[in-house]
């Protein structure tokens, strides 16, 4: 059986009570929390940063923290996010002139590494990097914004990737963003994904450990 892993993203989250909103998700059993870093330009919508990473790490969330990088350029902010608490960082390919190299940074100082790719984006440069990755971030949604309608399309490329992941013969990691609720888990683990990043569905909810409950449920049917 396969290892599947819920993790709440923060865009979701009540800002006004960042670090008490995510201790409730932690106390519900979470192991991992995504943190979305949005720039006004890569994508229409500007978030958090470094600091605010920061000052979750210094409330006490000791957790592992995944970044995702929606910004351009991204070197700078790879170190930023380092220093700051990152567990791991991820990065679209578009974002940076040399993939290569940005994904060394990122593991030479001690994080795991991913990539990222948009719906319309082709999966053509993983044939050169794959060796280099700890997991690959399908969106399922256009990035920038929480609360985004799954787009059915992309289960096609979640199959497409899975295939990819099992032939390259490396443990990575297939995670899936945007859109993701009771209604659709499973069908996008069936279709090979095994890491599912979920806003929403779990911050609108009145219970977080019985919607993370339920949405775990629904993965192992």
């Amino acid at each position: 059986m396969k290892n599947f892993l819920i993790v709440p993203s923060i865009l979701s989250a009540n800002f006004a009570c960042l670090g008490e909103d995510i201790s409730k998700v932690i106390s519900a059993g979470i192991k991992m929390i995504h943190f979305d870093v949005m720039d006004n330009h890569y994508v229409p919508n500007l978030s958090v940063g470094p600091l605010v990473l920061k000052a979750l790490r210094d409330y006490g969330v000791t957790i592992s923290i995944d970044v995702h990088l929606m910004a351009r350029p991204v070197d700078r902010l790879i170190l930023d996010c380092v220093y700051a608490g990152a567990s791991s960082i991820s990065f679209h390919p578009e974002s940076t002139d040399h993939i290569d190299r940005s994904l060394e940074l990122i593991k030479e100082n001690g994080c795991k590494a991913g990539l990222v790719f948009n719906p319309g984006t082709a999966l053509g440069c993983l044939e050169y990097i794959i060796n280099k990755l700890d997991f690959i971030l399908l969106m399922s949604v256009n990035p920038g914004f929480s609360g985004q309608s799954f787009i059915p399309i992309v289960l096609n490329k979640i199959c497409q990737v899975s295939n990819l992941i099992k032939n390259s013969g490396f443990n990575i990691r297939l995670a899936v963003d945007g859109g993701i609720n009771i209604r659709n888990i499973s069908v996008i683990a069936e279709a090979g994904a095994d890491t599912f990043i979920i806003g929403s569905t779990i911050f609108t909810a009145s219970n977080y450990r019985q919607v993370i409950n339920d949405l775990y449920c629904e993965i192992n049917k």
